[in-house]
């Protein structure tokens, strides 16, 4: 599978933006997805997963409540609606997948598509 994140852009705190992840293949279904980002100067990190069914969903202290993830799987599609961003979620949006669910370690994830970038202006 492969995958391209999309839908970044510049976005005021308190304001609201959606990221798409595109997947090509069909076996998107078949996996876990993640959304991670990277800040500049920073390392990787984990944003929030959902299992290939969508029924359960994980995410990050820093996220929880704000961000939600989900996923349509007849079209190949993963998002993450982000509410309330603030400054510093401001970073490059990957998405991934796993065979693992539950995995919120970068190094459980393959497929990574190039990211989006997100910046939260104050």
């Amino acid at each position: 599978v492969q995958l391209q994140a999309s839908g970044g852009g510049l976005v005021q705190a308190g304001g609201s933006l959606r990221l798409s992840c595109t997947a090509s293949g069909r076996t998107f279904s078949s996996y876990a997805m993640g959304w991670f980002r990277q800040a500049p100067g920073k390392e990787r990190e984990f944003v929030a997963a959902i299992t290939y069914t969508g029924g359960t969903t994980y995410y990050a202290d820093s996220v929880k409540g704000r961000f939600t993830i989900s996923r349509d799987n007849a079209k190949n599609m993963g998002y993450l609606q982000m509410n309330s961003p603030k400054p510093e979620d401001t970073a490059v949006y990957s998405c991934a997948v796993t065979k693992f669910p539950g995995a919120t370690a970068p190094s459980d994830f393959g497929s990574w598509g190039q990211g989006t970038l997100v910046t939260v202006s104050s």
